[in-house]
């Protein structure tokens, strides 16, 4: 039987950092009010002329040398994003040309901030089918270029950045992917979203429109703290696992409340819960890979680490993974 293993791994984020000092300059806001509230103290933010697919380049990049494998070696790349460069075409193409991928298939997922997770999924089961041996997946994001800088319960949160995984096929090793779970509820679309720009109310530069972001922050909290815990134990429940076997728990990076509250949910302790929202903010798509890399690096996560990963985003749409790293 094939298992999805993961070979490699890798992140960027960009050189600018939004610090709260400045944006208290922008908005009616503190310091203190902001890390109380979010527990950011900073965000890295793209510079003019970066994309999405700048900051996913890189990542894979480096999730590719970690793992040593040639760019042949790779047959399909799958980005999670909700930034594309272009409405078409695809990220997921621009990272393959510039990669030199040149046998690889791509697709962009549209899945908001539970893109990795779904992701990670759709690569598992190309794996698991034998159809491919070797896929990137990759989570970027660029959500500075959509959030308005006036809006003080955004503009504290929002930040750009990639990570990236080489998901391998194997028979013999006793690592890699355990279980995936994704969900989703169409009731609160209204709850969370960009509401011009799109083929409903087209960007039309004669008329108001808005083309940031617009979030119903207390219903979001509390959505969010209820589906990443349920997701949580049900992906533990069917794989088998108890949360004392987990090394760590991954959430989504939106905000320290919402970490918190989920770590209390599944009766987790501080130390096993892994976080680094403090220095850069929520990437979207991109913040689990960003903090796994992070925290291998630091040696906090080792090999052979279990690791419970939640998301969730705008959709609504959530999901989870139990993976052996």
């Amino acid at each position: 039987m094939y298992r999805s293993i993961i070979r490699g791994i890798g992140s960027h984020l960009p050189q600018n950092r939004l610090t709260n000092a400045d944006i208290e300059k922008m908005v009616d806001t503190s310091d203190a009010w902001i890390t109380s509230r979010t527990g950011i103290s900073e965000r890295r933010i793209a510079s003019p002329g970066e994309a999405t697919s700048n900051f996913a380049t890189e990542a894979a990049k480096k999730a590719m040398d970690q793992a040593g494998i040639s760019a042949e070696d790779i047959e399909m790349v799958i980005v999670a994003t909700e930034t594309p460069d272009y409405l078409f075409p695809p990220v997921a193409v621009i990272v393959q040309h510039r990669l030199g991928l040149n046998k690889a298939g791509v697709m962009d997922i549209h899945a908001t901030c539970a893109g990795f997770i779904t992701a990670l999924q759709t690569a598992d089961q190309y794996i698991r089918s034998g159809m491919y041996q070797n896929i990137l997946v990759i989570g970027a994001d660029t959500l500075s270029r959509f959030t308005d800088y006036t809006d003080r319960s955004t503009c504290i949160l929002f930040a750009d950045g990639a990570g990236a995984l080489v998901v391998s096929r194997s028979e013999t090793e006793d690592i890699g992917i355990i279980h995936t779970a994704t969900h989703a509820n169409g009731e609160h679309v209204q709850s969370l979203l960009i509401p011009s720009g799109g083929s409903l109310d087209p960007f039309n530069p004669s008329k108001e429109q808005k083309t940031t972001m617009y979030m119903d922050g207390p219903k979001i909290f509390k959505l969010a703290v209820s589906v990443m815990s349920e997701t949580a134990k049900e992906v533990l429940d069917k794989s088998g696992y108890s949360v004392d076997q987990v090394n760590f728990l991954i959430p989504h990076q939106a905000n320290q409340r919402i970490i918190d509250a989920v770590a209390k949910n599944m009766d987790v302790p501080q130390e096993k819960v892994i976080s680094n929202i403090k220095y850069v903010g929520n990437n979207s798509s991109a913040t689990i890979p960003i903090a796994i890399d992070a925290n291998m690096k630091a040696g906090k996560i080792k090999k052979g680490d279990t690791l419970l990963l939640v998301a969730f985003g705008a959709g609504l749409i959530w999901g989870g993974a139990l993976i052996k790293i």
